[in-house]
């Protein structure tokens, strides 16, 4: 897979010099960008921190899970998904198509290492990236010594959990949404779920579809659209209307038609914000919920909707409007973030939530070979969109560097051999 020169140093810690780029995280995106330097015959290594790829999607989402958006705007570079899958592929079959991907491009990731920093050596001009090895009772660390670092460890890579008063004391079950996995054994249980996005929205729906009795906390707004207007996704209807209309018309005839198909949702105690839809996401990032059938079990009765949490009680919650609900388990749909900030000594193009500072779509390239991949807050279809042009860039940085260092020796292998 890649090209190296390996030895140990005085620490005993392995050193590794990679010809070609280390791409940090063997989710969606670290694979598209593997695949398309594979197809350039350009060498690289792929560091994973958990046992296998896409583990956000193999061990951190719930049974249930589809795409939200058609295939077609889910798809890597290079391959499309099955004819035979359907619009919206489930988790297991998109693992299966990610699987095979991975296969098809010969990608095999350095799984179980976890890197532990990543710093640019001015003198050198190289980064070097230290890692510690899960596997197994004894550590060992590796440095892997390149001229190009991608950052793809994704926009999701840690659970947010908030600082509620009383959580810590709560009695009951209290799980964050990447680990929960089904309603089944929640059967009969009143369950709070915090947090009103696609996956608030999807645990509780599935609580009740396993005859839980699930609560929503929603405490501030948020726009719910359904899946599909008129026979479209609604995603698709949006990307086809804004080729010929401006963004804010779209916007209000997104919300138009919403109310004619799911009706007034402040009426179940969803407001909705006062930017719309497309330009809260262009301009915040906050994607809008697309209803799957949650909404018919709010009308019904069979999901509750509360406001805010004041604090937790033993086995009740205290609610902002003074309301006391006693429940059994809580399930925090609380979202996700970045961790770069953690590992990576770098603070030009990253920002301290651990995005790019530059918007979308000139995030993903830094300086002295860093690039950024999957942070776009665009989903798949951005992850892809970055692939294809860091491999572009880097192709370009690659032959680039032959030409000029042919038949000679590296100075910066001079500066390596010092260890």
């Amino acid at each position: 897979m890649f090209s190296f020169s390996e030895q140990n140093n005085f620490f005993g810690r392995r050193c590794v010099w990679v010809n070609g780029p280390v791409i940090v995280g063997a989710g969606p995106s670290g694979l598209a960008i593997s695949a398309c330097l594979r197809d350039q015959g350009i060498p690289f290594v792929v560091i994973e921190r958990s046992d296998c790829i896409a583990s956000l999607w193999q061990k951190r989402t719930y049974d249930r899970l589809k795409l939200h958006l058609p295939k077609r705007f889910c798809q890597l570079p290079k391959i499309p998904f099955p004819e035979e899958y359907p619009e919206y592929p489930t988790k297991k079959q998109f693992i299966t198509y990610l699987e095979h991907y991975a296969k098809k491009f010969d990608i095999k990731p350095q799984f179980n290492e976890c890197v532990q920093s990543a710093k640019y050596d001015e003198a050198c001009k190289l980064w070097r990236v230290q890692t510690v090895s899960t596997t197994g009772s004894v550590r060992s660390e590796t440095e892997y010594i390149c001229q190009m670092l991608v950052v793809a460890t994704g926009e999701n890579a840690e659970g947010v959990i908030p600082e509620i008063e009383g959580l810590k004391d709560f009695s009951g079950d209290v799980v964050h949404a990447k680990d929960y996995k089904s309603g089944e054994k929640y059967q009969g249980k009143k369950v709070l779920v915090v947090g009103c996005g696609n996956s608030g929205m999807e645990v509780s729906l599935d609580l009740s579809n396993h005859n839980a009795k699930p609560s929503m906390v929603i405490r501030n707004s948020v726009h719910v659209l359904p899946r599909e207007m008129f026979g479209k996704s609604t995603f698709d209807l949006a990307m086809m209307l804004m080729k010929w209309l401006p963004l804010w018309l779209v916007d209000k005839l997104l919300l138009l038609f919403a109310w004619f198909i799911i009706g007034n949702t402040q009426s179940y105690g969803i407001k909705r914000p006062a930017l719309g839809p497309l330009t809260l996401k262009n301009h915040h990032g906050k994607t809008p919920v697309l209803d799957i059938g949650a909404l018919e079990k709010i009308r019904s009765g069979d999901i509750t909707i509360v406001p805010g949490i004041k604090r937790f009680t033993g086995k009740s919650v205290e609610l902002v409007n003074g309301d006391i609900l006693n429940i059994d388990s809580v399930v925090l749909a609380t979202g996700y973030f970045s961790n770069v900030p953690f590992w990576l000594h770098e603070t030009e193009f990253f920002a301290e939530n651990g995005f790019p500072k530059t918007p979308f779509p000139n995030g993903w390239k830094g300086k002295g070979g860093l690039y950024a991949a999957g942070f776009t807050r665009r989903g798949l279809a951005g992850a892809s969109a970055d692939a294809v042009k860091i491999s572009k860039d880097i192709g370009k940085e690659w032959k680039k560097e032959l030409k000029q260092k042919k038949q000679k020796v590296p100075t910066h292998r001079r500066c390596i051999s010092t260890f």
